[in-house]
């Protein structure tokens, strides 16, 4: 019963302090004039309920379009059809973020943390308990949790949005009517979209917008949290927290990113972490006016100054200096002035152990087809050309390990390199700058993209010592990055093979015998299908855990997650709370990218929260440290054969004839180009023909959220679910279902994705002559995993356990229903011919569609 009155109390919140005050500021919002939007607001809620009433009586969207202008509009030149669409569309857009705001605006009184599992109620708890206290401090040694910011071309909303959504927030908690309708006639002539496509530094800078007004103060005020409850029963602090930066740095596939990218943004970081610093100090400055400390503030003021905002001042780590100053001003307040405003010092000393010089480190990361070709290179050019035979890439593994010889060389290029390679070369010279201007923390891993072998790693090390690195100075991880399910099954052979080889091992030893290995999840989805793709991870961990804990490595796994369930998403701190014994997790990290860091991480408030729900789950994983039962073999030989269905029936699907041409002509993925979100292109072929293999994986599933029938986070779960219950296996699936909470994570993850679909406004394709059998075979797919998820669950209703959160999911697609059919009206438009004019209209139509029907969504790209 307590249980079901909290939920009933989160609802009865949700409705007053979200459903009610959204639906009466928008009826504010509905009337704010705006430019060129005469009677918009008047005819919106009427399409709407046009939008509603035609998709109930199934309906194409072009003929609830259409029958729309007929009925309430004069309109019937195609140029004022579509400017009216427009405006609609910039409305709607708009809705979406006043309804984030006024759902950010109630986030404390919506989440609570369980206080059971948060490290101040389990050191109260163990307070008497003295094995248990050491246990805890041992526990909090090895815990980290390292999140890892990523310029996926999911984050629609540009800076200044952002800001008039985080002044919007803080004036609807306030009640502060005056602010809010002065914000949202702002928010209705501010851009919401690029006119050109963001440079790689252009998305440093949008993301560096959450390190500077969220993280910074979040992640310091969850340690100053951990110190202090720590301090209180005299054990060890820790710092526990890292924040990681992927844009500037990851090229995997990216051609617009360049050495000298890479310089340009590590100088970015670090020059505003130096003006968040210099903002902290002047509060400093201002209350510490005290005798005895003027010259450590003098000190402090001139460097702390000279590094936030001269762009010419030599660059180097001073860390070390700020924290002497910092600790002299603070022994001086604690003997002569009574520790007044000690405080403030002790919040920069933590930032600055926090953050360093470098705020956020720096990853690079490359595909290994692209360094094996660098490699090459080099071997062509002297003194390396002695070293290894003409037809080395035709060895095989072991003879090419055997060749590997980590002798140290400046190589002589006697011709010019390709792009790719030259760019290979130059960052791992440029990274040596980096650590020395920014500290070794700004730029130490490296992360090899579709890494399928051991000498993948090995060539990778051995460019570093071909061009500037020393051996005993090489301070760089080599991460490998394990994607497709084939590649997760060879996983633990290659790490096992690398940590028998006695230079790796030996590396690995001057780098605190820790190795990190990532594990992408969108890939593996999109390769092998959503239940394939989490199991197959699953049994990867569980190798890879087995053959570090053999060779004596601590093992950290980089889980490349996107915003929602068919890339990783979901719910994240349930998933790490759910791993066994036999799985590494004490040392979480985890990439945060999209709409994922608007929605969880768009606020101070909401990012602490999320924060202290990972580490929470890393303590309560680590000190339970259960069985998996999963790894029972009649359990594992279940989900084994649940897996394998579900993965035939997602490739059979994959290789039907119309897959990708379903995609292309009813999907806006063609024109996901044209967005000018990313400086990343949407495949890795260029010009070329449209092919699966070539499609990355946030096209591939934003292409099916936009069709509203979200496949790649379902498909084959309901075929896998049914073929076991016919097999009279069902008591044996609902029991393993019951037991293991990563199962149920897994079920309520997809049930999530599935909350997101919606077959019925495609359900006249149906009798669609060229797809309508394609059609029929997905929505029956998705009404038998509903069917059999709910019967495996025991809920009425898809996220019938999560209450609130479906009521949200329902609210902003309610809201973005129009976006969607306009998108396909557009779409259904461009089928047939249409001068250049006309289609260049419509085009820019259906993209626009995309930025609502994301950002409403939160976590659907």
């Amino acid at each position: 019963m307590p249980k079901l009155r909290l939920t009933t109390q989160r609802e009865s919140i949700f409705n007053n302090e979200v459903i009610s005050k959204f639906e009466l500021f928008n009826s504010l919002f509905l009337t704010l004039p705006f430019y060129k939007i005469k009677d918009t607001g008047t005819l919106l809620p009427l399409f709407f309920k046009s939008c509603e009433e035609g998709i109930a009586n199934g309906e194409k969207p072009a003929q609830i379009i259409e029958e729309f202008f007929a009925k309430y509009t004069s309109y019937t030149d195609p140029k004022d059809i579509v400017d009216l669409l427009f405006r609609f569309i910039q409305y709607i857009e708009r809705q979406v973020v006043l309804f984030d705001a006024v759902e950010d605006a109630s986030f404390t009184k919506l989440n609570t943390t369980d206080e059971q599992s948060t490290l101040a109620f389990i050191l109260k708890k163990n307070a008497d308990n003295k094995p248990m206290l050491s246990k805890i401090e041992k526990l909090i040694d090895e815990l980290s949790l390292r999140l890892v910011l990523t310029a996926h071309p999911t984050q629609f909303y540009p800076g200044s949005v952002l800001a008039i959504i985080t002044d919007l927030t803080k004036a609807i908690r306030d009640n502060d009517l005056t602010s809010m309708n002065s914000l949202l006639q702002q928010l209705g002539k501010t851009p919401f979209f690029n006119k050109k496509s963001p440079t790689p530094v252009d998305e440093a800078l949008n993301l560096a917008w959450f390190l500077e007004n969220t993280f910074y103060f979040a992640a310091a005020n969850i340690q100053e949290e951990i110190d202090q409850n720590l301090d209180e029963y005299n054990l060890e602090t820790k710092k526990i927290l890292e924040l990681g930066f992927w844009p500037g740095g990851d090229r995997d596939g990216n051609p617009n990113i360049h050495a000298d990218t890479t310089l340009e943004v590590s100088k970015m970081l670090r020059q505003i972490l130096f003006r968040c610093y210099y903002r902290d100090f002047r509060v400093i400055k201002r209350r510490i006016t005290f005798r005895g400390v003027e010259e450590n503030i003098a000190k402090l003021h001139d460097v702390l100054y000279l590094n936030a905002f001269d762009q010419t001042c030599e660059l180097h780590d001073i860390s070390d200096e700020l924290r002497d100053n910092l600790n002299k001003i603070k022994e001086t307040l604690l003997a002569e002035h009574e520790g007044l405003f000690v405080d403030l010092v002790n919040d920069l000393i933590r930032k600055i152990d926090l953050y360093g010089n470098y705020f956020a480190s720096l990853d690079i990361r490359q595909d290994s087809r692209v360094l094996r070709s660098v490699h090459a290179y080099c071997r062509s050019n002297k003194p390396i050309s002695s070293l290894y035979p003409t037809d080395y890439d035709k060895l095989s593994e072991a003879e090419k390990l055997a060749l590997i010889s980590f002798k140290e060389a400046t190589v002589v290029y006697a011709s010019e390199p390709d792009a790719l390679t030259k760019d290979t070369i130059e960052v791992i010279k440029e990274i040596k700058g980096i650590q020395r201007r920014n500290g070794e923390k700004a730029c130490h891993r490296f992360i090899i993209s579709n890494c399928q072998q051991a000498s993948d790693i090995l060539q990778l090390i051995e460019l570093f010592l071909w061009n500037g690195w020393s051996k005993e100075s090489l301070t760089i991880d080599f991460v490998p990055l394990f994607e497709t399910v084939n590649d997760l099954k060879g996983a633990a052979a290659i790490m096992d093979t690398l940590y028998s080889n006695p230079f790796y091992k030996a590396h690995l030893a001057s780098r605190g015998n820790k190795q990190d290995i990532m594990l992408g999840y969108s890939d593996s989805t999109k390769d092998g299908g959503y239940l394939m793709a989490n199991w197959s991870i699953f049994n990867g961990k569980t190798s890879l855990s087995a053959v570090s804990a053999k060779h004596n490595i601590q093992l950290a796994f980089f889980d490349g997650r996107g915003g929602p369930p068919a890339r990783g998403g979901g719910k994240t701190h349930r998933f790490y709370a759910s791993m066994g014994k036999e799985i590494a997790n004490k040392n979480m990290q985890l990439t945060v990218q999209g709409q994922t860091i608007s929605s969880q991480y768009g606020s101070v408030e909401s990012a602490e929260f999320n924060i202290e729900q990972l580490i929470n789950a890393g303590l309560t994983s680590g000190l339970k440290e259960k069985h998996n039962i999963l790894l029972d073999p009649e359990n594992k030989t279940l989900l084994d054969e649940m897996a394998e269905e579900s993965y035939k029936a997602f490739v059979d699907l994959r290789e039907h004839p119309l897959f990708v041409s379903y995609l292309e002509k009813l999907s806006p993925l063609k024109l996901l180009s044209q967005a000018n979100i990313s400086s990343r292109p949407v495949k890795r072929n260029g010009g070329g023909e449209m092919k699966l293999e070539d499609l990355r994986a946030i096209s591939f599933v934003t292409a099916w959220s936009m069709l509203k029938q979200n496949v790649p986070g379902f498909y084959g779960m309901g075929t896998a679910l049914k073929n076991q219950e016919k097999a009279g296996n069902w008591d044996k699936v609902l029991k393993v279902y019951q037991d293991s909470d990563y199962l149920k994570t897994i079920v309520d993850n997809c049930m999530m994705s599935m909350s997101k679909s919606d077959f019925t406004i495609t359900a006249h394709l149906a009798a669609d002559a060229a797809f309508g059998a394609f059609w029929t075979q997905l929505h029956n797919e998705f009404e038998l995993a509903k069917e059999m998820l709910l019967k495996l669950s025991g809920q009425p209703t898809l996220m019938a356990n999560y209450p609130v959160d479906k009521k949200s999911i329902a609210t902003r697609e309610k809201i973005i229903l129009p976006l969607v059919l306009i998108q396909h009206f557009a779409l259904e438009k461009l089928q047939h011919d249409q001068n250049e004019k006309d289609q260049h209209a419509l085009e820019k139509l259906a993209v626009r569609t995309v930025f609502g029907i994301v950002n409403a969504g939160r976590n659907l790209a």
